[in-house]
């Protein structure tokens, strides 16, 4: 099989050298024959081209890898792609999220796939699993570390007692961070991966703009050492509950009891559980980012398509709802007490800025929290997950 990778930056770099360099049984016939980059980069590599019709025109490319990232042009690249009856492979989560049913179809109307497991887990086969389950089970939960970034800042402020700012600077040194970190510590990164798992998993596109995300921004050296002074240990997750025709989600930092698996997971590793009626609970570990666990990914989906497997099983054509229907605990760090029915004031909280809240919807919480300055509010979740 021919192919042409779109963008030679980390990802990209990392497929190329996978099938240039790891000649195991089912990638010994892939070959990357174009690669569409900026052209002061083609003494890096003589097969890059700036032309994207070079690909795009090219009958013999059977496969398009996209590893730009970002909504444009990758948007318009994928479906150029796909209508030229190419199969496409990303790991580009944001243009997945928000076109995801679009590009279905129109792979499914040019008879080529349309395969995306880089986007949600990194190296983990996450989606695979997910869709495995699902043959057999109804899955109606799943939830889970999605971002190996905020992860590795959580685990070093909890291990080091480090401030958010010095580890915050220490990952985008280490390349875990983008010079701006907002789509890893304000939750843009983790909705993106609950709308493509609950395409999967529940066969619907879900709004995450309905659904409430409070990032770790704010959290301080104060709220680690609050929570492990009662055995918790902060984690950063994501999480969407399907019940008949309606759906709830949310990312935020949950507090977690020392015993539990998340709150042993360290540096930039990803943890997914997903719940199922005969399977019940199932755990999906490994490393959540990065050059090579990424491009290894994207190459199980080339070797996927090059060998016919089965793709997603899904079609995308149920309608859910969004509806608050779990009642949870959760604690508020704001710079004042703060006034509402739904704060538990009989609890004797050792500082006067924590405010802890009654068994509540995700409707009540966002009505305690719209009024308040989000720069001075962390919010964590008291985990309650059976598995």
């Amino acid at each position: 099989m021919k192919i042409a990778i779109l963008g030679y930056g980390t990802i990209g770099s990392g497929v190329y050298k996978i099938i240039q360099q790891y000649k195991t049984k089912c990638i010994h016939d892939l070959e990357v024959v174009k690669v569409f980059d900026q052209p002061n980069k083609k003494n890096k590599l003589e097969i890059i081209t700036s032309d994207i019709d070079d690909i795009l025109g090219d009958s013999t490319i059977e496969c398009v890898v996209e590893t730009m990232g970002g909504i444009h042009p990758a948007y318009e690249f994928i479906s150029a792609a796909l209508a030229n009856g190419k199969h496409v492979v990303t790991a580009n989560k944001a243009v997945v999220a928000a076109y995801i049913k679009e590009f279905v179809t129109l792979a499914n109307k040019h008879n080529v796939r349309f395969l995306f497991e880089a986007t949600t887990g990194g190296g983990i086969p996450w989606l695979a699993g997910l869709n495995k389950a699902k043959r057999v089970d109804s899955i109606n939960q799943f939830y889970g570390i999605f971002n190996g970034t905020s992860n590795y800042i959580l685990d070093a402020m909890t291990k080091h007692k480090k401030t958010f700012d010095e580890v915050l600077r220490k990952t985008q040194v280490l390349g875990y961070a983008e010079a701006d970190p907002s789509a890893d510590i304000d939750g843009y990164d983790v909705q993106n991966k609950i709308v493509i798992s609950s395409a999967v998993a529940f066969d619907s596109i879900v709004n995450m703009d309905d659904f409430l995300c409070y990032g770790i921004r704010n959290i301080k050296k104060e709220d680690i050492e609050y929570f492990e002074h009662k055995h918790y240990v902060i984690k950063y997750i994501g999480e969407a509950i399907k019940t008949q025709d309606t759906y709830e989600a949310f990312v935020m930092a949950n507090a977690f009891d020392y015993d539990q698996v998340e709150a042993n997971i360290g540096l930039n590793f990803n943890i997914v559980t997903l719940y199922g009626r005969s399977i019940d609970s199932l755990k999906f570990y490994g490393q959540g980012a990065g050059r090579l666990p990424t491009a290894n990914a994207i190459v199980q989906d080339i070797v996927d398509i090059e060998t016919l497997q089965t793709a997603y099983d899904f079609n995308l054509d149920v309608s859910l709802v969004y509806q608050a229907m779990q009642k949870n605990s959760y604690v508020l760090r704001y710079k004042d007490k703060i006034e509402n029915n739904d704060i538990d004031y009989s609890n004797k909280f050792e500082d006067y800025y924590y405010n802890h809240t009654k068994e509540i919807t995700a409707d009540q919480l966002r009505s305690i929290t719209n009024d308040l300055q989000l720069d001075q509010l962390f919010v964590v979740k008291i985990a309650n997950y059976k598995g």
